[in-house]
């Protein structure tokens, strides 16, 4: 190598979609296998334009530049975001692999046609999960599941609460005695009327 070539540089990218789940499997793999950077976030990987991070890296990208990642569906949920992002890392003379799925590797000829097939399932799989949980909810919601916060009043309180707004007592001073919000009271108020 010349002296005037910099090395190729090899950034890592993790994903999981909510504040509660670990990026640590992904970490290390990603650093194992030699990431001098791993871009992160805890965002749905639903399209690109809503993480940050993803377009950050893919700005920073230079001829050489290497982008690893542990699986399709950290990347992109969505086929043609799995190939936007694709064409967006070649077009930058980078390339693009997966450690878990090591057949998706963008130096090779198929890349695309993997890419696009593993972009499908993972929007497939998202709507099936999608769906399921939907049907969920509904089967609990025929069983009496209520959704929602916890009401701050139980029905007793509520009962007092209207008790008190009929005599006319101002509505700062019921919601001072039971520790709740003035619009916690209105609320109470406006379902009596």
């Amino acid at each position: 190598m010349a002296d005037n070539q910099a090395a190729p540089r090899i950034f890592g990218y993790a994903r999981v979609s909510t504040v509660g789940q670990d990026l640590a499997y992904q970490f290390d793999r990603l650093r194992t296998a030699g990431c001098s950077r791993v871009f992160h976030e805890k965002r749905s990987g639903k399209n690109t334009s809503d993480r940050p991070q993803l377009c950050k890296l893919l700005k920073s990208l230079k001829p050489g530049d290497l982008v690893l990642a542990t699986v399709t569906d950290r990347v992109a949920r969505d086929p043609l975001d799995m190939v936007h992002i694709l064409h967006t890392v070649k077009e930058a003379g980078a390339g693009l692999r997966l450690l878990d799925e090591p057949f998706v590797d963008t130096t090779s000829e198929m890349a695309d046609l993997f890419l696009f097939i593993l972009g499908w399932f993972a929007r497939w799989h998202r709507q099936r999960i999608l769906e399921n949980t939907a049907h969920g909810r509904e089967l609990a919601r025929q069983r009496g599941v209520r959704f929602g916060r916890k009401p701050k009043l139980g029905p007793s309180e509520r009962k007092q609460v209207a008790e008190r707004r009929a005599k006319g007592e101002p509505c700062a001073r019921i919601a001072q005695a039971f520790g709740v919000s003035e619009s916690t009271i209105l609320r109470i108020s406006a379902r009596q009327i």
